[in-house]
């Protein structure tokens, strides 16, 4: 018997359900699944209040480790025993098992153990990216992160230093300020105290940086649009600090000619060449160190709305993975 989390409606964490579920044999092109640890993510919290609209009722979570109990028909690749990961696109990791499409999952390295494959898997392909793929990156920008003690967030540090960028990083607290010097980044802002734009522009001698990933959303996008040099991309991938609505794009002209995109991961993780790409560079990045994922709590995973609450409270700073 597995058991699975899920949700009837949307709302608050307190919608959050648990059942116990007889798992039928895996159909063809599956594999039986057994999570040893589930990765937490903002885009959860999105689901479950219906800020992303889904079809209900519906499973919360895309991210895993654990390792193959059984394959299905046709399944070539895996056989029991591997060690797996996923990052979805499907919904459905809040659960101590379930069956789950062949064509979502890869094989762990020995070097990486299931926790932290939990930690990193989506937080790192996002990361991968936003910055290699999305806004790519050159050696010699200079990039301003928010959120940047957050899941992403602290991953983005380490990636952008690696490459040789600039990094200015926007917190909320000493403690995060703290944290993220020692991740690498070359300018911290503790932005309950300082004004981000005002900050950025005198760092950069008034010009503004080129490259802004904005996982924040509503509460820091006037910081973006003043944080920008021209011509300057934002990229605004996350609503922590709420949706971004209803945007006269004219102040793009006004700002100094910007660039706005609002990218999602599977659309640059479409085919199985971009997502062995992709998953190939951040399993690079954290074999020669430049990622070093930070698994700030734990919960079990029954704790799983607490562990919403945590989140959306900015409680948490890191990585937050559950515990079947």
């Amino acid at each position: 018997m597995a058991r699975v989390a899920f949700i009837e409606k949307t709302g608050g964490p307190e919608v959050i359900q648990w059942r116990d579920v007889e798992l039928p044999p895996p159909g063809k092109g599956e594999v039986w699944m057994r999570n040893t640890a589930v990765g937490l993510n903002y885009i959860d919290t999105y689901h479950r209040s219906g800020v992303y609209p889904i079809d209900l009722p519906s499973g919360l979570g895309s991210e895993a480790a654990g390792v193959v109990m059984a394959v299905g028909e046709g399944v070539d690749d895996f056989a029991p025993g591997d060690r797996v990961g996923t990052f979805g696109p499907s919904r459905g990791a809040y659960a101590t098992e379930r069956n789950v499409s062949a064509n979502q999952l890869f094989k762990l390295p020995d070097t990486l153990d299931d926790q932290t494959a939990a930690a990193i898997l989506l937080k790192g392909c996002t990361a991968e990216f936003l910055v290699e793929r999305c806004a790519k990156v050159q050696s010699g920008q200079t990039v301003l992160v928010h959120a940047a003690a957050g899941g992403v967030g602290h991953i983005l540090v380490g990636w952008l230093k690696a490459i040789g960028a600039t990094v200015i990083a926007s917190v909320g607290s000493e403690d995060k300020a703290a944290r993220t010097r020692n991740a690498g980044a070359d300018h911290v802002i503790v932005h309950k105290s300082e004004d981000i734009a005002a900050r950025v522009r005198k760092i950069t001698d008034g010009k503004g940086v080129p490259v802004v990933p904005d996982g924040v959303g509503r509460a820091t996008w006037d910081a973006s649009l003043d944080s920008a040099a021209r011509r300057g991309l934002i990229v605004s991938y996350g609503n922590a600090g709420g949706v971004v609505d209803g945007v006269n794009i004219g102040v793009l002209a006004r700002k100094g000619s910007l660039f706005v995109t609002r990218p999602t991961l599977f659309d640059y993780y479409v085919t199985p060449e971009e997502r062995q790409a992709g998953i190939a560079r951040l399993f690079a990045m954290l074999d020669n160190g430049a990622v070093t994922p930070e698994i700030g709590r734990t919960f079990r995973l029954e704790e799983a709305a607490a562990a919403h609450r945590a989140i959306e409270a900015g409680e948490t700073s890191g990585s937050t993975i559950l515990l079947p």
